[in-house]
């Protein structure tokens, strides 16, 4: 256990970061799948693909992942939907 004042702060504001971008990356998960599945199933395929990358674009601005990452993941998931249309 840290014994300095701003450790402690610090150590309590990473927990918070830590849980905050963890609740994303599980929703980048869920939302990239439910694009996929989606596309597959042929219903509404669209409007979870947007809905996937809108959330992978918020990830990479509020620094959860790297905006490199996020444009490798996004060009991944459009590939595979484009893959499965034809």
């Amino acid at each position: 256990m840290a014994n300095i004042k701003s450790q402690i702060k610090r150590n309590r504001q990473n927990e918070k970061r830590r849980l905050r971008n963890r609740t994303m990356r599980a929703e980048l998960r869920t939302r990239t799948k439910a694009a996929v599945t989606a596309a597959e199933a042929g219903e509404g395929g669209a409007e979870a693909l947007v809905a996937a990358m809108h959330r992978i674009d918020t990830a990479a601005a509020k620094g959860v992942i790297h905006g490199n990452a996020a444009a490798r993941q996004k060009s991944r998931l459009q590939k595979h939907i484009n893959a499965l249309d034809s």
